[in-house]
């Protein structure tokens, strides 16, 4: 993965990270040598979003085939999040 200095970053801004993105679809940004952030192309960002949103799909479908749910009235489901901030 490409890795862009913060300091490039200042001096030449977004064209820096244009250049980073050009072979790969994901660049580290470093500060004081130390990788900080990740950033991305939005092709990129947006299929990390997808397969984020399946695997949450996919985890609450084999909860509720566990019997892993609860049924309760909105009412009933605020005083049971309430009583757990306590």
């Amino acid at each position: 993965m490409k890795k862009v200095a913060a300091n490039e970053l200042k001096t030449k801004g977004v064209t820096s990270i244009d250049k980073a993105l050009e072979s790969e679809g994901e660049a580290v940004i470093t500060v004081r040598g130390k990788d900080r952030y990740v950033v991305m192309d939005f092709d990129t960002y947006n299929r990390l979003r997808v397969c984020e949103l399946e695997a949450a799909l996919y985890e609450t479908r084999r909860e509720i085939e566990r019997g892993e749910y609860i049924e309760e009235s909105v009412d009933e489901h605020i005083k049971r999040l309430t009583k757990a901030a306590e």
